[in-house]
């Protein structure tokens, strides 16, 4: 006699992941950790393919959720698991206060895990399960939308931002912005919880997913893409790791060495990174000329990031960080005072409140002041010989390089090469400079103009119009001058025409499922809807019998 084994053993690990989940202790735990998951697709794991699942076993989690408070709650903590995995190289520097604000920017998330709970709990009917393909990402994307503000810390840790060396995704980039990878990913990971765990919606999973792969495929064939307009020679100078006293004129005299030995490699533009001259240069003359000297002696503009005090181009006095172009008679005139800054590393919000952080982390002793305004910079001519003329730069600085809509000005204001000079000398050893540099690949792609990504201590990188990389990157233990001959490109992409409307489509979504909502109300006065799980009318009791006790 044949004794089945199989099923019993399976009903009985069944049973014990039902108890387990029954457990409001495992499941916060368990929502924590699901959150965390997607940080591993990001540099430098670099997992990119894991973000297409990635969120499946906290949509699975959430979705299960006994009532839509519990459900707000496992949003809620998996949103604080997120915050830290991916800025959890900020706890050197913020300490206790990392998890201070991962628990105010994780409530971002609650709302979401409602909607989740909303759309993919119980047993969805196929309308409800080909809305959720679109209105769960939609729900995310706002939530990326909020958090990009300036203020709360800025567009760090897209989801579409993952995808920054995927050559299809990045062409998809150029068509909707990272809006739009991101909205593929949850998509994507949406119909992945659908197919495993949602019976009756595999069909409307299958089509989701055909739909998200012919997306790709015709932004791939048809999406326009800038042509070909030549190169230019451009030199990235990064000095390495100086530290300790005198420092900063240390810092300054190491990339003065490091450009001298470029005489000869005819570069038509030399960068160094952010913060790599202490001085106003119009208080120091002398800095200002051993800067032209340099540019006189390898023939090309020097472009240098001045972080001092200074009179700002607004004319209000105060500690600055600017982008100044330096050419063979001195500064030219142009530059850019960085106009987004990191909250806490560079200011601190509300200081008559929050002042306190600076005693438990490396926060911002004393607030800089921001530009007002972006700019182009014209490339003053160099010594080679059919080198480009006019060329006009848009320069952006540190963190500045993760808002997609501030490379977009720059590419419609008419800048041909993206530069961000950066910092991490902060965070050697972690994930940021990766992350950082990898995020000049999306803004190339999406502008269709090359992005020079040049940094004190690494990464430095260099991507073309696409946003494939460029030559070889230098990384945080090196110390060097490379010179990239980078494409050029003429033409635009769809991105920079059209803009956000990827974000515009997906407030168009949670509008209208609003307004559905709205609607069925309207139209059932007497009760709530029965469409979403946990609101259905309560079975009525009555004197001859109960569900629990039938009437005899």
């Amino acid at each position: 006699m044949r004794i089945p084994v199989g099923r019993p053993a399976r009903q009985r690990w069944r049973g014990r992941s039902e108890r387990l989940l029954e457990s409001s202790g495992t499941r916060s735990a368990a929502a924590v950790v699901a959150g965390a998951l997607p940080a591993l697709a990001f540099p430098e794991p670099s997992l990119w393919w894991f973000a297409y699942v990635a969120l499946m076993p906290w949509l699975l989690l959430v979705r299960s959720a006994p009532t839509g408070r519990r459900a707000a709650v496992e949003g809620w903590l998996g949103g604080i698991g997120f915050v830290i995995a991916v800025h959890h190289w900020l706890l050197p520097s913020l300490h206790v206060f990392l998890l201070v604000i991962a628990a105010l920017l994780g409530l971002m998330w609650a709302p979401w895990g409602v909607l989740v709970r909303t759309m993919l709990g119980g047993t969805p009917s196929a309308a409800r399960a080909t809305a959720a393909l679109a209105v769960v990402p939609s729900g995310w994307l706002m939530i990326e939308l909020v958090r990009s503000w300036e203020g709360l810390g800025g567009p760090w840790g897209l989801l579409g931002a993952s995808q920054w060396e995927v050559t299809p995704a990045l062409r998809l980039a150029s068509v909707g912005g990272v809006w739009l990878v991101s909205l593929l990913v949850l998509t994507v990971n949406t119909a992945g919880v659908m197919l495993v765990a949602v019976r009756g919606a595999r069909t409307p999973a299958v089509a989701g997913t055909v739909v998200c792969g012919l997306a790709v495929t015709s932004a791939w064939m048809w999406a326009p893409q800038p042509r070909e307009a030549g190169t230019v020679r451009i030199a990235v100078v990064q000095p390495g790791v100086v530290d300790g006293m005198d420092s900063v004129e240390r810092r300054f005299d190491r990339g003065e060495e490091l450009t001298r030995r470029l005489r000869g490699s005819q570069p038509d533009l030399v960068v160094w990174g952010e913060s790599s001259v202490g001085a106003d240069l119009r208080q120091r003359p002398d800095l200002a000329g051993r800067l032209a000297a340099l540019a006189r002696r390898v023939g090309a503009g020097v472009l240098v990031n001045v972080d001092a005090r200074s009179e700002g181009t607004s004319g209000q006095a105060g500690i600055y960080k600017s982008s100044v172009l330096v050419g063979p008679k001195g500064p030219t005139g142009d530059r850019y005072d960085k106009m987004r800054l990191i909250p806490f590393g560079e200011y601190i919000p509300a200081r008559a409140v929050l002042g306190w952080a600076t005693s438990v982390g490396k926060a911002a002793g004393e607030d800089r002041l921001r530009g007002d305004t972006p700019v182009v910079m014209t490339l003053p001519p160099g010594d080679r010989e059919g080198g480009p003329r006019g060329l006009r730069l848009g320069p952006l600085v540190c963190f500045e390089s993760a808002f997609p809509d501030m490379s977009r000005q720059l590419s419609r204001d008419g800048a041909q090469v993206l530069i961000a000079q950066s910092a991490t000398s902060s965070f050697q050893g972690s994930w940021a400079p990766e992350q950082h540099a990898s995020l000049a690949a999306l803004r190339a792609a999406e502008s269709g103009r090359p992005m020079v990504h040049a940094t004190l201590t690494g990464v430095s990188a260099v991507y073309g119009p696409g946003g494939r990389q460029v030559g070889e990157r230098m990384g945080t233990d090196g110390s060097g001058a490379l010179v990239y001959e980078v494409p050029l490109a003429r033409g635009t992409t769809l991105y920079v025409t059209y803009g956000d409307w990827a974000v515009y489509g997906a407030v168009a979504v949670l509008a209208g499922l609003c307004a559905t909502g709205a609607a069925r109300r309207l139209r059932r006065p007497d009760g709530p809807s029965r469409s979403a799980p946990g609101l259905a009318e309560p079975p009525v009791r009555t004197a001859d019998g109960s569900p629990a006790r039938p009437a005899r």
